[in-house]
């Protein structure tokens, strides 16, 4: 029965077996984190904890279901009875048997996004309010970021930041909205996702004798996976069920702060920093051995995490072998980085015989899905979007891409009924089906119809059809005359569509906007690339209809494979917790990745550098990064330059692919920029401000030698040719594994961690 532990190495043991008291594990990437808390529950049943005293909090019900499967495998089936699922399905089983305490019925509806986005498109035209200044689901977002943050309607009237904020976006009514649609949920019996950790903390707060004092002796264990991912609101109720007078705080959380990339989500890093604040007599172990990725894709992981401001210490390493340095692909446009990535997966399924499923292409944006997805197709390589459909299957390009149509062919019905009301122009479900009914009778197009006087509609019904009408009609008559980018600019405009998204300005809408400036990039592209004869001919302009033939090959849908080997396109949010044998990491620009959104704020552009680290670490044995000189954005070529976190890797780790620099196999010429302008102002990369920190000059390559691992010992001091000089404060760790914590002088950093067989150093 015991004979898991030994699957498991000094560290891990350890945390597995100290089962009293809180305990903080910072699992970094691929260390065996889940294999650490899967165990610590098995050690526990093994141990004759009953399993119904343990309660572990996930964050995905895969995780949860996968969790228990895996203990089952070592204790039998007693695992099932364990408490494991998500935050929302753990808490809403609670709110089952208690809800009656709080004025809501056992039998509570949950609503969904689409259950949400109704009622409050209801109540927003109820209070005859602007529907794209009040969009629905920016409203949606707003009243969510108020509940993660314990923020009732009376709470969020009293906040004059909040209030101002509203006041400044030109909707001072948000908390109006938010109180009607928190009493119609009430009048409802129905609770959304939000509700379940809201409700339920008002649950613990108003009734902490009868209630909360009952799950503290229920609950024994607690355990919470993904700790850097959780809100204000998570933290608060877990504190709750965890710190009673005389508890033992039997709390195991398990993350890596610096995989904290959920902020736009409401996750607070500082829940995972500050935990030990809440908790004197912590017990922190690292897992720091990394049993995926190879030294030079961990060494570069180390590099960029270390140029963040606030962090656990950590220094990861590996005994993996080295076989490939990590590809630099630089590429002139976006255009020719979707084709060589496309290549190179090519050449790599060929040379290392690597199927689909081992190959994955990360990126910033979803938008920037469309250029890969194109070459892919080209090479005839089988490919899934993850996370989501394909680019041009997201409904707001079936939106858009349905205007182009009207435009080239206004008896497309399809398309009309798409967007005859979208955005809302006052013809209504009604009006449409005696459209269709007469056209049917007619024998004759809805188009054709429109103006049909034996149209029983109302005057009103009657003006917005004769409107929309006129409006295709006069896309359709200069769809011949005027070049493609400049119509489809006009009608994204004309046709409401764009106000609509702007105004959407939650995560989500943000991405849907990215996505329908894709298209006119698109647009731009096939325009700008027309041979030049065909610019001489007659009819010069290129027009929306070759572009719309263009991608109807993209739009076919696929046919479907038999099995699961597709290469894996996906946005690096998505690809957190996964894994690639080969991983490309593209659109390494600056204002592109990092975003251009973070650019003003330390805290976003730390959150960014972890995206980055999150991104190299799926991979375990290739890593391929690029970046585009040139790109394709709000429907012109823009310039880019490459993103500060590729300086922030050593040129070691480095192989420059064909055409760039000096030759293929070539380490990059790397120096320290100079400040680098952005459309938020200066800045100057974060190597330049750690070299203008020294007191003395950094480390001369040239006089730089190494000394033996084994003369590092606590107390010498060192020369780093990065770090300069600094003084040993400690060496741990077995004989070939030994870690050393240096303080280096000219450095921001505390102390580091550095891998000492890995290391170069010099004592001086």
């Amino acid at each position: 029965m015991a004979n898991y532990l030994d699957e498991l190495n000094d560290v891990q043991r350890t945390a597995v077996t100290t089962t009293e008291g809180p305990v903080l594990v910072i699992a970094g990437p691929g260390s065996g984190k889940t294999r650490v808390l899967t165990y610590r529950i098995a050690h526990l049943l093994d141990q004759g904890v009953p399993p119904w005293e343990i309660l572990t909090l996930t964050f995905t019900n895969k995780a949860a279901r996968e969790m228990k499967e895996r203990i089952e495998k070592v204790v039998g089936p007693k695992a099932q009875q364990v408490w494991a699922g998500t935050f929302h399905s753990i808490f809403a089983r609670i709110l089952r048997a208690e809800a009656t305490r709080i004025g809501f019925p056992a039998s509570f509806s949950i609503y969904d996004t689409d259950d949400t986005m109704s009622v409050l498109r209801a109540i927003i035209k109820e209070m005859s309010l602007d529907t794209t200044v009040y969009n629905a689901s920016a409203i949606r977002s707003r009243i969510s970021l108020a509940k993660s943050n314990l923020i009732s309607p009376k709470a969020y009237r009293e906040n004059a930041e909040m209030m101002q904020q509203d006041r400044a976006a030109k909707r001072p009514y948000v908390v109006d909205i938010y109180e009607k649609y928190i009493a119609r949920c009430k009048r409802s019996g129905a609770m959304d996702f939000d509700d379940l950790l809201f409700q339920l903390y008002r649950l613990f707060r108003d009734n902490p004798d009868n209630v909360l004092e009952k799950y503290h002796r229920k609950f024994r264990y607690i355990h919470v996976d993904e700790f850097q991912d959780t809100n204000y609101l998570q933290y608060a109720i877990l504190r709750k069920m965890v710190k009673y007078p005389g508890s033992p705080e039997n709390v195991f959380v398990v993350g890596d702060d610096a995989q904290s990339i959920y902020a736009f989500r409401g996750a607070t890093i500082d829940n995972i920093l500050d935990f030990e604040k809440d908790y004197p007599n912590l017990q922190t172990f690292k897992l720091e051995q990394n049993y995926r990725s190879t030294h030079h894709i961990v060494s570069a992981a180390n590099e960029v995490i270390s140029f963040n401001r606030r962090q656990l210490n950590k220094t990861i390493w590996t005994d993996r072998e080295d076989r490939h340095k990590i590809k630099l692909l630089r590429c002139a446009t976006d255009d020719e980085e979707g084709r060589r990535v496309a290549d190179i997966i090519l050449e790599q399924k060929h040379r290392y015989h690597l199927p689909n499923a081992d190959i994955a292409v990360l990126y910033r944006t979803n938008a920037q899905s469309r250029k890969f997805e194109e070459h892919l197709r080209r090479l005839n390589l089988s490919y899934r979007v993850f996370g989501g459909m394909s680019f041009y299957q997201r409904k707001e390009v079936k939106d858009f891409v349905a205007y182009l149509r009207l435009a080239v062919n206004p008896l497309d019905e399809e398309a009309l009924r798409r967007v005859i009301n979208f955005p809302t122009r006052g013809i209504s479900d009604a009006t449409v089906e005696k459209l269709s009914a007469l056209a049917g009778a007619l024998e004759q197009t809805m188009w054709e119809t429109i103006t049909d006087p034996r149209l029983d509609v109302t005057e009103r019904a009657r003006k917005a059809l004769a409107t929309f009408r006129n409006l295709v009609a006069d896309w359709q008559q200069r769809a011949a005359l005027e070049p493609a980018a400049k119509l489809a600019a006009e009608i994204l405009r004309k046709s409401g569509l764009f106000d609509l998204l702007k105004n959407d300005t939650s995560p989500e809408g943000i991405g849907r906007l990215e996505n329908v400036n894709a298209v006119l990039d698109a647009i731009s592209e096939f325009t700008d690339a027309q041979p030049e004869a065909d610019v001489a001919a007659a009819t010069a302009v290129p027009s929306l209809a070759a572009y719309l033939q263009t991608i109807s090959l993209l739009t076919d849908a696929d046919e479907k494979d038999d099995d699961n080997d597709h290469i894996t396109l996906m946005s690096v949010h998505s690809a957190k917790g996964l894994e690639y044998k080969s991983i490309f990491v593209t659109g390494l620009e600056e204002n592109l990745f990092p975003s251009f959104m973070s650019m003003e704020d330390p805290n976003g552009l730390d959150e960014e550098r972890r995206l980055f680290y999150v991104a190299i670490t799926r991979a375990k044995e290739f890593l391929t990064i690029s970046y585009a000189q040139n790109r394709y954005r709000f429907g012109t070529i823009r310039t880019s330059e490459p993103s500060r976190f590729l300086d922030e890797i050593g040129a070691q780790h480095y192989e420059l692919l064909g055409g760039i620099g000096s030759g293929r196999g070539q380490a990059p010429v790397r120096t320290v920029e100079e400040p680098r302008a952005s459309i938020r102002g200066n800045f100057t990369s974060p190597r330049a401000r750690i070299q203008a920190k020294a007191s003395t000059p950094m480390v001369i390559p040239a006089d730089f030698k190494v000394s033996p691992a084994d003369s590092i010992v606590a107390g010498v001091t060192v020369l780093h040719l990065k770090f300069g000089e600094g003084k040993v404060i400690s060496v741990e760790g077995p004989k070939d594994n030994r870690v050393a914590t240096i303080q280096f002088k000219n450095d921001e950093m505390t102390e580091r961690r550095i891998v000492l067989k890995f290391a170069k150093l010099q004592v001086m």
